[in-house]
């Protein structure tokens, strides 16, 4: 068994608050309305949560326990920075991966983040979790 499978199973899952004032005190700040979040080790809804947002969720908490936590939220930030950026004037009138239209270029920018990218991709495949590879959403995905 590889060591990374000892030191971070794949089963582990976060611990879930469902009907939380969290997301909706951090939707008055953000470029978005935010229906769940995950602040490692929890997850707070706003309510009770379905089986895609447990898995886009979930993935995100893998993603801090691969980065020791820390390694992801500097990720996060600036995959967010860089969109931010790279897409201020290249928003209007596109698609989000939920099918809405992106309503800033700080709304483009959070989809764009490759934390993002991986959870959106793949929250749907019931056994993305069980088999996705450690790390690879760091070099698969991009700003």
């Amino acid at each position: 068994m590889h060591w990374t499978k000892k030191l971070w199973p794949k089963n582990w899952k976060p611990i879930f608050v469902e009907n939380s004032k969290i997301p909706v005190w951090l939707s008055k700040i953000a470029p978005l309305t935010i229906g769940a979040i995950t602040i490692f080790p929890f997850v707070f809804s706003r309510k009770k949560m379905g089986d895609i947002t447990r898995r886009h969720e979930t993935m995100h908490f893998q993603q801090c326990v691969e980065t020791l936590l820390l390694g992801t939220m500097l990720l996060y930030v600036w995959d967010w920075i860089w969109g931010l950026i790279k897409y201020r004037n290249d928003w209007k009138g596109q698609k989000t991966p939920r099918g809405g239209e992106f309503t800033s270029a700080a709304n483009k920018a959070y989809y764009r983040v490759r934390a993002e990218q991986e959870a959106y991709d793949n929250e749907r495949d019931v056994d993305y979790l069980e088999n996705r590879k450690r790390w690879r959403w760091i070099w698969r995905y991009k700003v």
